[in-house]
């Protein structure tokens, strides 16, 4: 079969990761998690102070960004080094989660990430998720995945993942991080969040991880063979 490029798009909380991982697993692609790197320009611009609102000093700090994948021999999944460390686990601390649609909002920002991300997918046989990835990163990708799930649903599913590293973390706040998030991301000057005109469209609010991969893995067979 001829490898694709698969783009998966969709709001906070709606498993993007998790079927893209199950995808590149299951085809032998490589899975690029297109929201670890602005997690990680994040965690860059708030441990250096930087001042993003200031274009001179998001050009600066771009400057002394370096961002790559690679796999954990231990657990066999692709974590993200930026300037050569592993920061696949800071990345996922609610601080990072409330700035993260901020900084990803900005031109300069989006244009740094996407440039980096063409080159990922020049060989094919990728599966990317993130928020622009079939309108903006690769407008011409084979099969395109946009992923919805009740709200309520993705607050419980962002509430238990978060619990786990802090327990002190109240269901509330995390409702509101995801409104947040979600406002931003679809109402962002720069690349703003929406629905691909040729995306297929997975609602994965009453589905198991199994089912969800199923249901993705058939839409991938049919575009393989055309």
């Amino acid at each position: 079969m001829k490898k694709i490029i698969i783009t998966i798009d969709g709001w906070s909380s709606c498993g993007k990761s998790t079927l893209a991982k199950q995808l590149a697993k299951e085809l032998h692609y490589v899975y690029v998690d297109s929201g670890a790197m602005y997690r990680a320009i994040t965690l860059y611009f708030l441990r250096n102070n930087v001042d993003w609102k200031n274009e001179i000093a998001v050009i600066g700090a771009l400057n002394n960004i370096e961002l790559h994948f690679a796999k954990n021999d231990t657990t066999g999944q692709t974590e993200i080094y930026m300037n050569d460390e592993n920061v696949e686990y800071l990345i996922r601390d609610l601080i990072i989660a409330e700035k993260v649609s901020e900084v990803a909002a900005i031109k300069l920002v989006r244009e740094f990430a996407v440039t980096q991300q063409r080159k990922m997918g020049e060989k094919k046989g990728i599966v990317m998720d993130g928020r622009d990835i079939g309108t903006v990163v690769f407008p011409n990708a084979e099969l395109k995945i946009f992923m919805t799930a009740d709200n309520a649903v993705r607050v419980e599913r962002r509430f238990k993942e978060l619990f786990l590293k802090n327990p002190n973390i109240t269901i509330e706040e995390v409702k509101n991080n995801l409104e947040m998030r979600d406002y931003i991301d679809s109402n962002r000057e720069v690349s703003p969040l929406r629905q691909a005109d040729d995306a297929m469209v997975l609602d994965n609010s009453n589905l198991t991880m199994e089912e969800q991969l199923q249901k993705a893995l058939l839409w991938v067979r049919n575009v393989e063979c055309i």
